[in-house]
Formats: C-alpha cells, sequence, structure tokens
C-alpha cells in the first residue's frame, strides 16, 4: 500500500486494495494528466473512475510489470499488475534506457504519456540482452529470442520533453549496465 502524508486529505487517500484488478484495470485506462485545477502540483496525474482518483509518482504513471506468454504470436508488456487487461505488444526495438539515469522505459498508452517504466526486476533481467557501442553510451541493440533488434531511441525526446523523470513508478533504479563477460 502507498504511503501517504497525513498532510493529504482524505479524498486523495488510497482506498482500494491493490489486488482488485478490476479497479486497477479501470483506473489505470482513464488515467491522464491532472488538468482539474484541483492539486495539480502535488498530483499531475489523475483518474476520472467514480470521484477522481489522484497519483503522484517519483517517476512513471505506469510501470511495466510482467511479460506475458505469446498469443496469437505476439508477446504482450502487461503493467501495473492488471495481466492481461493492463499490456501492450512488446516491442524490443523499442526499450530506451535513459541516458539520465539508467532506467528502462517501454512505449505506453499516449492517454498515459506514451512512456512507461520497466520494473526494475525485470530491467537487471534483461540487462544481459543489451549490447553497447563505445565508451558511455546508451545501449544500441537488445537481442531477444535469437534476434538482434536495432533500438530506435524513439522515446528519448519523450523523456525529455516533459523534463524526465519525476511522473510515477518504483524508486530506485536499477540502472541497465552491461554485462560482463
Amino acid at each position: 500500500r502507498p504511503s501517504v502524508p497525513p498532510s493529504v486529505p482524505p479524498s486523495v487517500r488510497p482506498s482500494v486494495p491493490p489486488a482488485d484488478v478490476g479497479f486497477l484495470t479501470t483506473f489505470f485506462k482513464r488515467l491522464e494528466p491532472n488538468r482539474s485545477g484541483r492539486y495539480e502540483a502535488e498530483f499531475p496525474f489523475l483518474s476520472p473512475c467514480g470521484r477522481a482518483n489522484f497519483l503522484r509518482c517519483d517517476d512513471r504513471p505506469l510501470v511495466f510489470t510482467q511479460l506475458l506468454p505469446a498469443a496469437g504470436g505476439c508477446r504482450l508488456l502487461s503493467y501495473c499488475g492488471g495481466g492481461e487487461r493492463l499490456a501492450v505488444p512488446f516491442q524490443p526495438e523499442s526499450l530506451a534506457v535513459s541516458p539520465e539515469n539508467g532506467r528502462l522505459y517501454h512505449p505506453a498508452p499516449a492517454k498515459a504519456g506514451g512512456v512507461g517504466l520497466v520494473r526494475s526486476a525485470l530491467a537487471f533481467e534483461w540487462s544481459p540482452l543489451f549490447e553497447y557501442g563505445r565508451g558511455p553510451q546508451p545501449p544500441t541493440h537488445f537481442i531477444w529470442e535469437g534476434r538482434r533488434y536495432r533500438l530506435t531511441e524513439e522515446l528519448l525526446p519523450l523523456l525529455r520533453a516533459d523534463g524526465g523523470p519525476g511522473r510515477a513508478g518504483e524508486s530506485p533504479a536499477v540502472p541497465v549496465a552491461p554485462s560482463q563477460g
């Protein structure tokens, strides 16, 4: 359960058990930037399901937590504990490592900012699959299921456009680093 400072009004405190997948699905599918005129500085996101549910996060509001088995030939990357109900097609070529913080990101639904943070445990598991060029640069390729993907870096402008981290997820990050072989 998230910790909430005592200064936060009861109307913005979490009130649903984290295991309620139905609520999580509704909450995260409706998540959007907070332009309500209420608590915008303190809570940059809200989900207008029932009453407005306000969200503050350390990096990104969507955190990818699990890679699901192939369904119809396409692997799904699930976010925020929602299983298949909260998932996007896994796009290995679109993975991006932030040069600023070393965290790993993947494309997410546009309504929630277009970028989601990859859970630290998953990023750590995938870290040996990255290939690096020379010097201290982000990875250039990702080896997935026997195929070598050139990383597109398409997410980097989105990460920089909103000032980078400060939008949701988990902290501290486990930076993706070159494997020692």
